[in-house]
């Protein structure tokens, strides 16, 4: 394929993430965790077994609030989160996941680090740290498209 005939950025982009969920989501189904659907990532990606509030998963993860909270309530129903009491201030909630979730996120990892691992043995290690290197760059730069000069 020639530079003329590339993809732009953001059908890129969404394909490698729709390709990546398609497999990281069918996986978690076959290894036990079929209710896990990508909107659920918005938290639990995030998470970690101490616990975090509400208002930290949607600074981590670019969410509303209000999303996030949704979200929290379906993996409360689903077992994969529960809310506690957060010991530094007894009026917030701690999302904390259970051991269902804590074996939801392992498992995720591991399919991930997987499907990484693939990706650096095809391009070579040089090569995919280049890349990851590379599309962290282009990242931190959109994120920031509002400072640049019209984002051009």
């Amino acid at each position: 394929m020639t530079s003329d005939t590339l993809l732009d950025l953001g059908v890129l982009t969404g394909q490698l993430m729709r390709a990546i969920q398609d497999e990281l989501f069918q996986r978690l189904a076959e290894g036990g965790h079929p209710d896990v659907r990508p909107r659920h990532g918005t938290v639990l990606a995030h998470l970690h077994a101490g616990g975090l509030r509400a208002t930290e998963l949607a600074e981590r993860s670019g969410q509303h609030k209000q999303i996030v909270g949704t979200i929290v309530d379906e993996l409360v129903k689903l077992g994969y989160v529960s809310r506690q009491p957060d010991p530094a201030d007894r009026r917030a909630k701690l999302i904390v996941p259970t051991d269902h979730g804590r074996d939801e996120i392992e498992t995720a990892r591991a399919i991930l680090a997987g499907i990484e691992r693939r990706h650096r043995e095809a391009l070579g290690a040089d090569g995919y740290t280049d890349f990851k290197r590379t599309l962290q760059r282009i990242t931190d730069r959109q994120r920031g498209w509002r400072d640049d000069d019209g984002g051009e």
